[in-house]
């Protein structure tokens, strides 16, 4: 009796699920809430090289930041591609001197990209879906504002 009167409480008040979420975030609702934002790489954390980098710089940066890839931007900031552990493997087994080139030599040219006020179970379904372990986040011009990662979700105990 007690929940339904607060459940009526909370529908005479406008009080949304998200406004649940937002009060409680460590429950399982608050979870299913949570948006990417909340749980990307930026700043620091952001593994990324610009199109003219080398691919030496770019194994560097993958080595650096520890999440098994980097993002490829333009000079204005914008995702241009996205070079990952794999695909490293596959350019190094497809060239004579594989390190001796550039980024845009190997980088994949259109990632799967999420933005960030998405739901961090939709981030997930991407990822099964695809079969992929990371997802740049950005923003509607295209431009880079972060990385979240398989291993990120799996942290929150969304499944």
């Amino acid at each position: 009796m007690g929940d339904a009167l607060a459940v009526a409480c909370y529908e005479k008040r406008g009080f949304s699920t998200e406004d649940f979420a937002r009060f409680h975030p460590g429950g399982r609702l608050g979870r299913k809430l949570l948006q990417v934002r909340a749980l990307m790489h930026s700043g620091d954390e952001l593994p990324l090289v610009r199109e003219s980098a080398s691919l030496r710089d770019a194994v560097k940066e993958i080595s650096l930041k520890k999440l098994g890839m980097t993002c490829i931007v333009s000079d204005e900031h914008r995702l241009t591609g996205i070079l990952t552990d794999g695909d490293l493997r596959r350019h190094v087994l497809s060239q004579p001197r594989p390190l001796d080139g550039k980024v845009a030599g190997a980088m994949t040219r259109t990632p799967t990209t999420i933005g960030p006020d998405a739901l961090a179970t939709e981030a997930l379904q991407i990822m099964e879906r695809r079969k992929i372990t990371s997802l740049p986040v950005v923003d509607p011009e295209g431009a880079l504002l972060g990385v979240i990662q398989i291993h990120d979700l799996w942290r929150t105990e969304l499944f």
